[in-house]
């Protein structure tokens, strides 16, 4: 799936200019006046080169225009209940979006936006929409309906959350919103209903499942990077990705103990990535190659079984995968064809079937046409259930 970022499209990007209330009130004021406008003479047309193939044009309008903003976090921030919260007059937003129509009709036939509004860093709810937007990639490039995602950060004050849903509302873009503040996300709710907008509360439905049932109440807080996430578990994966990184490709066999899992398998299996990943999420990771006339290190065999996962691939596609390394490291013909020759890449796969029956305990995971995510998942799933004793019943071995 083609990633989504929030870069800026050619042409002039769309702006936000708040003016707020000429008689500003004192920190704790209940109430905000935003007037949002959008010059005319900062709007015009997205241009585009002649020279963009059409996949590089659909690339280039999902990519989006990030909306210039400024985020006030002073005194004059309002902390007020929802209840005593004033929303603009809707009739000020329909005057903007009438006023802008003729503009806004001449660029939206070249996307539609999504806006995603987070109080954090904005992971969860670009993932979210990114992995939903993987299920229209036919559509996104093949039949004509881009879209544009912007993506907003860091939000915690309501001026600058009314200022992107009015902004939101004069486009005719979607909100999407991760607002842990029950609050917040109830203000974001009420506007885009005041204003018609499509939007939909990301967070808010699944922190309120498990509220119920752990019967327990949430924060509210954000967890975005603050000082706060410098705790336990952010050093714990700073400490698995200095140790995997040490201990790659069969690089100090006498820490295999120490290690979380151990990924075994021959060359050009995805170890080194698969293992970058997993230290990511805070496992101390080590891999073994496998390779003909070369002996595994005997403490491999002598570790916890339950921490080690055996990788295999078709050897049609593990050919090619070695065949196009051998080429980009410039390599001759004669490394070429010992280790890209097909024949040769069978009797390695043929030594890791070997290798794997006479240690049934070790799960066998099949790469081929996987990304590193779903094979990842895979062995998180099992190194749990391995861990906990909570093995589920399998159909075979294979996974």
């Amino acid at each position: 799936m083609a990633c989504l970022s929030a870069v800026k499209l050619q042409g002039r990007p769309l702006s936000i200019s708040s003016n707020l209330n000429p008689n500003p009130k004192h920190a704790g004021s209940d109430s905000v006046s935003l007037d949002v406008s959008i010059p005319d003479t900062e709007r015009k047309p997205r241009k585009f080169s002649s020279k963009l193939s059409r996949w590089n044009r659909a690339r280039t309008l999902r990519s989006g225009t990030k909306v210039d903003r400024t985020i006030n976090n002073g005194s004059d921030s309002t902390s007020a209940p929802i209840g005593n919260y004033n929303f603009p007059d809707v009739s000020t937003v329909e005057s903007d979006v009438s006023s802008s129509n003729g503009d806004i009709e001449t660029d939206m036939t070249v996307a539609k936006s999504i806006y995603i509004v987070s109080d954090g860093t904005g992971w969860t709810a670009e993932h979210a929409v990114n992995a939903a937007l993987g299920q229209f990639d036919y559509c996104l490039v093949d039949r004509g309906c881009p879209v544009s995602t912007h993506l907003f950060s860091g939000i915690e004050d309501r001026e600058t959350l009314m200022e992107i849903i009015k902004q939101a509302a004069i486009e005719g873009a979607m909100v999407m919103y991760t607002l842990a503040d029950p609050s917040m996300a109830e203000t974001a709710t009420r506007a885009c209903k005041l204003w018609s907008i499509s939007s939909l509360d990301i967070l808010g439905p699944i922190t309120v499942a498990i509220s119920s049932h752990l019967g327990a109440n949430p924060s509210g807080l954000s967890r975005g990077v603050t000082n706060s996430s410098l705790n336990e578990d952010y050093f714990k994966r700073i400490e698995a990705i200095e140790f995997t990184i040490k201990h790659d490709d069969g690089a100090l066999p006498e820490n295999l103990e120490k290690a979380d899992i151990v990924l075994v398998g021959v060359s050009r299996t995805g170890k080194t990535p698969l293992s970058t990943y997993l230290a990511q999420k805070g496992y101390k990771v080590s891999n073994i190659p496998i390779v003909s006339g070369v002996d595994l290190p005997k403490n491999l065999f002598e570790i916890d079984s339950r921490k080690v996962f055996g990788l295999m691939i078709n050897p049609v596609v593990l050919q090619g995968i070695r065949e196009a390394r051998a080429k980009s490291l410039g390599l001759g013909s004669g490394f070429e064809i010992k280790y890209s020759e097909l024949r040769s890449v069978r009797e390695e796969l043929e030594l890791a079937k070997r290798i794997f029956a006479e240690n049934p305990s070790w799960p066998v995971i099949e790469v081929t046409e996987r990304a590193i995510e779903e094979t990842a998942a895979v062995v998180l799933r099992l190194y749990d259930e391995r861990q906990s004793n909570r093995a589920m019943p399998r159909i075979s071995k294979r996974y």
